[in-house]
């Protein structure tokens, strides 16, 4: 039997490699005669770099760049193993993890350290970029990662403006006189799972500027600044970005970058399904079953995750596979319907949230090698 292992993390628990790791290992407790083959994912967010940097023996290049309020902090960002193509993680360098609390303002927050890992990679050689706009702390349109690229942006005055969200609404101006001619020659992939617009109620202002720290009154007014920006851009560039599905994605990065690169935006889940050739993997490769899980299956899952992606592409090739997770709740059947042959939780009995993130790994263990006794047992019986 060939299986491949291929799941994404469990947040806050354990990263896709591990989990895939413990995965074998239960596997190999149940002494059934297999050969596995790990492949972690990830679904464009949080883990992405260092699953992508990991699966394709690649490496990690770090920066010094700023941080979201520009205080210089130490910034990565991953080059895949074939040396052509930079994954970059808005979060690094312009994530809310960098901010307390109290620092979370997106009035002034920029994506200025994004853009200065973006120039490095050029510097380096690379053209080819895979970005991950997951957990930004940032409604700046992408305009800080412009600036580190060579973009100005005026008021009718022609005076610079400030760095954040807030002050495009000053914006009148956008030059691209000294812009990074090596920009030209680059395409940008964005791992894109929102459908949300820039402006409106359903633009990045109203939606996710809350739990960046923006309060209504300020919601309002960086919604409008977008509004500008997007005005200003189409007058520049002719294009629209006011209700681009997606562009609304970390801030209104997605939008930016759309305005002014070679972009275009995919789900996370099959960037990574492409970048690691997996549908050319399934045709070299028979697999009799494909193990896959994440932390949380539910109604969401089935909608841009890991676990679906996969089962899609499972479905495709006629292979059963089966999900692991640390629960399953909610009407699963969008993932049957996409081709899940069933689903498993570790959990098996009471246990408080703390316990079940530090044993995780053990019970991983223990789940796998229970489901894997079924086919030491079917084969026993077949004899």
């Amino acid at each position: 039997m060939h299986i491949l292992i291929s799941p994404d993390s469990f947040k806050g628990s354990l990263s896709a490699e591990n989990v895939a790791m413990h995965i074998e290992r239960g596997i190999k407790s149940a002494k059934v005669d297999v050969d596995t083959l790990r492949i972690p994912m990830a679904d464009g967010g949080e883990g992405t770099l260092e699953t992508l940097v990991t699966a394709t023996n690649g490496k990690i290049e770090k920066v010094l760049v700023n941080d979201p309020l520009g205080r210089s902090i130490n910034g990565h960002f991953g080059i895949i193993g074939n040396g052509k193509t930079a994954v970059i993680e808005l979060a690094v360098a312009s994530g809310l993890p960098l901010l307390t609390s109290k620092e979370l303002n997106p009035a002034i927050a920029s994506t200025y350290g994004t853009g200065q890992l973006i120039k490095d990679a050029l510097g380096k050689g690379i053209r080819s970029f895979i970005i991950c706009l997951g957990g930004s702390a940032t409604n700046d349109g992408g305009t800080g990662i412009l600036k580190a690229l060579g973009y100005r942006f005026l008021d009718k005055e022609q005076n610079e403006l400030k760095n954040g969200g807030l002050a495009l609404k000053d914006l009148s101006i956008i030059d691209d006189t000294y812009i990074d001619e090596r920009v030209k020659e680059a395409h940008f992939r964005i791992a894109c799972d929102v459908s949300n617009s820039l402006i409106g109620p359903n633009g990045a202002s109203h939606v996710f500027g809350p739990q960046k720290g923006a309060s209504p009154e300020l919601v309002n007014k960086l919604d409008e600044a977008l509004h500008v920006f997007a005005d200003v851009v189409y007058r520049k560039t002719g294009r629209r970005i006011h209700n681009l599905e997606g562009g609304g994605a970390a801030g209104g990065t997605a939008a930016g970058l759309y305005a002014f690169c070679q972009t275009e935006m995919r789900p996370g889940v099959e960037l990574m399904i492409e970048t690691l050739n997996l549908s050319t993997l399934f045709q070299e490769q028979q697999f009799d079953l494909i193990i896959t899980g994440e932390g949380k299956l539910d109604e969401q899952t089935a909608y841009g995750k890991v676990v679906s992606g996969i089962t899609k592409l499972s479905k495709q090739y006629k292979v059963p596979i089966i999900a692991i997770a640390g629960t399953v709740e909610g009407d699963i059947r969008p993932l049957h319907e996409l081709g899940l042959t069933a689903a498993f939780s570790i959990i098996n009995g009471p246990m408080d949230l703390e316990k079940a993130v530090t044993e995780t790994g053990k019970l991983l263990e223990k789940t796998t090698e229970q489901l894997f006794r079924l086919f030491i047992r079917k084969d026993e019986d077949e004899d």
